[in-house]
């Protein structure tokens, strides 16, 4: 669940003010992503080790030769980021 939750929070950050058109805060948007970040860290590294990307987890996991509980750091980031994205849409959404 932490895996989801702060790829969810990572994703609608980036969505917002990285790739928005619209967006007025372009200027803040490296400010904004690199603060998301650190709180991912803060909060999740103490719990699940706040991979947030599946590339990132796996290659610790290869050198340690650790591939326990894969599934979550596969399955966490994917669906997180896939709620972040549906989440932005509808928040942007005209409708």
């Amino acid at each position: 669940m932490t895996e989801i939750v702060l790829t969810f929070l990572l994703v609608f950050v980036i969505s917002s003010v990285a790739t928005d058109p619209g967006s007025a805060g372009k200027a803040i948007a490296p400010l904004a992503i690199g603060l998301t970040v650190t709180f991912d860290i803060l909060a999740g590294g103490p719990i699940s080790g706040a991979a947030m990307n599946p590339a990132r987890w796996f290659g610790p996991a290869v050198i340690g030769s650790d591939y326990t509980a894969a599934w979550v750091y596969l399955a966490g980031p994917l669906v997180g980021g896939g709620l972040g994205a549906f989440a932005y849409q509808f928040v942007r959404s005209d409708k």
